[in-house]
C-alpha cells in the first residue's frame, strides 16, 4: 500500500510535518512556525514582519552576493573576511541598496574595503527622520529601520517615549530637545555633534518631532554634513498639521469650507509673531500655527485687527494623535477665556478656519 504524509494545520499530533508561514523575498525566505499551536497567529506575524522588511531585498541579495564572491578571490583568511562582512554590513552600503541607489553603495563597499585592506577608520552616516506627531504606529517603515539600525540618538522633546523604544538597547541617547528660552543643546551645537559621531565612523540617528523640513530646522542641520562630505538620508515624517487635524476631525480642505491651508509659525527666530497678516486673511483657507500657543491671544487680535471676522472657529489641539489629545474649540474673539480657564501645555497646535466646524462631526476619537 502506498502512504502518503499528511499535514493538518491544528492538530500536531495527527500530522506527520508541520506547514510554516512563508515570507518570499528570493533568494531570502522567512519561515514561521507556532507548532500548530495558532495558525492564524503565524498568518498575523508573517503579515507585520512582511510589512516591516524592504522590497529591495532581493537587489540586496543579489548585491551582497557579487561581493562575496569577489572578497572570496582576494582574501583567504576567513577571520579577515568574517571582520571585513562586519563593517560592510554596519556601513551606509546597505541601506543605499535598498535605497536603489547602486553605484553609491559600490562606492562604499570599495571605500570600505580599502580602508579594511590599510587598516583605516570608516565615515559614519547620519539619518535625519521624522517621528511623527506622536503615535508611534505613525511612523514610516523606512524610519522604523533606520531607528533600529542606530549607533547613536540625537532626539527631540516632541518625540514620544514609546518611539524611543524602537532604538537598539546598545545605542548611545542623547536628548536634544529645545523648548522656549530654554535649549538643551543650541542648534549649532547639534550641527556639529551629527558631524563628530559621523566622523567616528558611528551610525547616527537625527530623530526629530514631526516633519524634519516642516518648522523641524532639517535644512540647517543637514546644510553642514554637505559640507563635510558625510552621508546622509532624510526620511519624512507625518507633521503636526497632518496628524493633528486627522485624529480631531478637522479637515484641512474641504469643498465646502476652505481650498487652501497655510502652515506658518508663531515662533519666530527673533522672539516675535510678526506675519504677514494681510496675506493670512482669506475666507477659503485654513490657517494652521506651530508654536504659536504662548502668543494665540496676539495672534487672534491681530487677526482680527487686519480683517478676519471675529466669529472665525479656532481649535487648539493639545498633544495631538497622543492618548491624553484634549481639543478645544472657540473662535477668535473667545478664545483668550479658553486659554484662561483651562491649562493647555505644549505640543499645541492652532487650526483657524471654518473647517473647525466639522470637529464635533468628524470627530472618531471621541
Amino acid at each position: 500500500s502506498l502512504s502518503c504524509p499528511v499535514g493538518i494545520a491544528d492538530d500536531t499530533e495527527g500530522s506527520d510535518f508541520i506547514f510554516p508561514a512563508i515570507i518570499d523575498r528570493n533568494p531570502v525566505m522567512i519561515a514561521i512556525s507556532s507548532s500548530s499551536e495558532s495558525p492564524a497567529l503565524t498568518r498575523y506575524l508573517r503579515n507585520q514582519l512582511d510589512s516591516l522588511l524592504p522590497s529591495r531585498i532581493p537587489q540586496l541579495a543579489q548585491f551582497v552576493s557579487s561581493l562575496r564572491k569577489s572578497i572570496r578571490s582576494r582574501i583567504d583568511n576567513s577571520q579577515k573576511r568574517q571582520r571585513l562582512w562586519r563593517a560592510l554590513m554596519s556601513s551606509a552600503m546597505p541601506n543605499l541598496v535598498l535605497a536603489g541607489k547602486i553605484e553609491q553603495a559600490k562606492q562604499v563597499s570599495d571605500e570600505v574595503i580599502q580602508n579594511d585592506s590599510e587598516n583605516k577608520d570608516l565615515q559614519g552616516e547620519v539619518f535625519l527622520v521624522g517621528a511623527g506627531p506622536g503615535d508611534p504606529e505613525l511612523l514610516t517603515l523606512k524610519a522604523v529601520r533606520l531607528i533600529q539600525q542606530a549607533d547613536v540618538v540625537f532626539y527631540d522633546r516632541l518625540v514620544s517615549p514609546a518611539i524611543l523604544e524602537y532604538c537598539s538597547a546598545k545605542a548611545e541617547m542623547h536628548y536634544v530637545g529645545k523648548a522656549m528660552s530654554d535649549h538643551a543643546v543650541p542648534q549649532e551645537g547639534i550641527n556639529q555633534l551629527l558631524v563628530d559621531h559621523a566622523k567616528l565612523g558611528k551610525t547616527v540617528l537625527r530623530l526629530k518631532g514631526g516633519d524634519p523640513f516642516i518648522f523641524g530646522r532639517g535644512g540647517e542641520e543637514i546644510e553642514q554634513l554637505a559640507e563635510e562630505n558625510i552621508p546622509f538620508q532624510v526620511v519624512p515624517g507625518i507633521t503636526a498639521a497632518s496628524g493633528c487635524s486627522s485624529y480631531s476631525g478637522i479637515p484641512l480642505t474641504h469643498r465646502d469650507y476652505a481650498q487652501s491651508v497655510r502652515f506658518v509659525t508663531g515662533h519666530l527666530k527673533d522672539g516675535t509673531a510678526n506675519l504677514p497678516w494681510n496675506e493670512l486673511i482669506h475666507p477659503q483657507q485654513t490657517l494652521v500655527i506651530y508654536m504659536g500657543l504662548t502668543g494665540i491671544r496676539h495672534i487672534s487680535q491681530e487677526l482680527i485687527k487686519h480683517g478676519m471676522s471675529a466669529d472665525t472657529p479656532i481649535a487648539l489641539i493639545e498633544k495631538g494623535t497622543q492618548p491624553e489629545q484634549k481639543v478645544y474649540t472657540s473662535t477668535l474673539n473667545d478664545i483668550s477665556n479658553i486659554i484662561a480657564n483651562n491649562k493647555i501645555s505644549a505640543p499645541t497646535l492652532t487650526i483657524i478656519g471654518n473647517v473647525v466646524k466639522l470637529h464635533d462631526k468628524l470627530n472618531w476619537q471621541k
